[in-house]
């Protein structure tokens, strides 16, 4: 292989190759629809399911798939493909990884000119698929080319409890999941995985959009993947969209889940779902095998922040006078104070902030002076046209040993937090 040839391969994956993402394909059939989920059931029943093989690591293909382009832009192009070939094997539904090879090939015989280098009518053809390819290689070399800086965290994660174990965020920008650990000394990035969201773009709003919501949300349960169709993969991890500032601002839908890929696929085109975050098989069994139900946060935004742990903190002491504040009034016996601290349109299952008045009075009397401890306490942050914090604690009596678990959403009015939505979640 030529040098400018093997150069070639590995700048068009990492520039932009003119081609606009094909949003159209790899289109998952709604989840509402019965007529649609029986079509797409009978494929399925014809498609033959693929040999099992050996157990696949997390992130193991994208991490052989990045040598390939890294020996092809060093001119290795032999053992580029050798790998890839070996690649495609391992993986044969690894559609990325099988263009890959496809170029390699051709680039024996004559220079490429692009990614997917393929005759122009072939191209012309099945351009939507290619460039979904082209824009999932892009996305996955400009998140593993521009990484976080050490150490640093995403900036909704002012405060987690050591109750939250784990915590995902999502960038829907690089196309990347991040999974982080709770430790002692603090968040730990320990993987990131090529994700795929809907097929049209983000920031859900209404049922059937094709769009990935945007803010904080909680894995609330496991999905048997025995109970599951083959368009699921190895399973699902539903989220609470849509959570309570959803629903304040009329947002509706729902059935957002994280989960895996068909038999047929390794990984699904950049735009690609009705709605939900999808990964490669093995990176959710990770996943799944990492995370807690009910405790683990999944933030998605449109492009995460990330900065240092000590700047987290700081920024959210406003907000821990506000929560103080709110303790303070709840544990002593003053109604009106723990009132000027819930926004006159607060909402909770339905009790407006008069119905909610007469709960704290009977909570108040009820205790007769007993202290109320927090514990576990976590805040999230969430800032786009407002300024929301998304707060879960145990809640115990003086005297007490349990008690329940509550969900707070404040929103900042100005110079002052307040609560437009409480609840009891466990």
């Amino acid at each position: 292989m030529q040098r400018a040839a093997a150069a070639l391969l590995f700048v068009a994956f990492s520039v932009v190759c003119g081609v606009a993402t094909g949003a159209e394909t790899s289109a998952k059939k709604s989840k509402k629809d019965p007529a649609q989920n029986a079509a797409a059931e009978k494929k399925r029943e014809i498609a033959p399911r693929p040999l099992a093989g050996p157990e696949v690591r997390d992130g193991e293909a994208e991490a052989r798939l990045i040598e390939i382009y890294k020996l092809a832009g060093q001119a290795k192009g032999r053992e580029a493909l050798d790998k890839a070939e070996r690649l495609v094997n391992a993986h044969p539904n690894f559609q990325l990884a099988q263009l890959v090879y496809g170029d390699l090939l051709a680039a024996q015989a004559r220079p490429l000119r692009t990614l997917g280098d393929v005759p122009d009518d072939t191209a012309k053809a099945g351009a939507g698929m290619l460039g979904d390819l082209r824009q999932e290689s892009l996305l996955r070399l400009k998140a593993l080319r521009e990484r976080p800086a050490a150490g640093t965290i995403p900036s909704q994660f002012l405060a987690l409890s050591p109750r939250n174990k784990h915590a995902i965020a999502v960038d829907t920008s690089r196309a990347r999941l991040y999974l982080f650990e709770n430790t002692a000394t603090g968040l730990r990035l320990l993987a990131d995985y090529y994700i795929s969201v809907g097929k049209a773009g983000i920031e859900k709003s209404v049922e059937g959009d094709s769009r990935t919501p945007l803010g904080v949300y909680f894995v609330t349960s496991n999905l048997d993947p025995k109970s599951l169709k083959d368009f699921y993969g190895s399973g699902a991890l539903p989220i609470n969209y849509p959570n309570a500032l959803d629903l304040k601002r009329g947002k509706t839908g729902g059935g957002i889940w994280l989960h895996g890929t068909p038999p047929t696929q390794f990984a699904r085109a950049p735009l690609a779902s009705d709605g939900c975050v999808v990964l490669a098989n093995p990176d959710l069994e990770r996943i799944i095998r990492t995370v807690e139900v009910r405790s683990t946060p999944v933030v998605i935004a449109q492009s995460l922040k990330w900065i240092a742990p000590q700047s987290a903190k700081a920024e959210g002491k406003t907000f821990e006078d506000a929560l103080q504040s709110w303790h303070k009034a709840r544990s002593g016996s003053d109604l009106a104070a723990l009132t000027s601290l819930y926004t006159s349109d607060f909402s909770s299952y339905g009790k407006t902030l008069a119905d909610w008045t007469t709960v704290l009075r009977a909570d108040l009397d009820k205790r007769a002076g007993r202290s109320v401890q927090l514990k576990d306490l976590s805040y999230l942050r969430w800032t786009d046209s407002n300024d929301t914090m998304v707060v879960t604690f145990g809640e115990v009596v003086s005297g007490s040993r349990t008690g329940p678990t509550r969900r707070q959403y404040w929103v900042r009015q100005g110079s002052q937090w307040k609560i437009f939505f409480e609840g009891v979640i466990g």
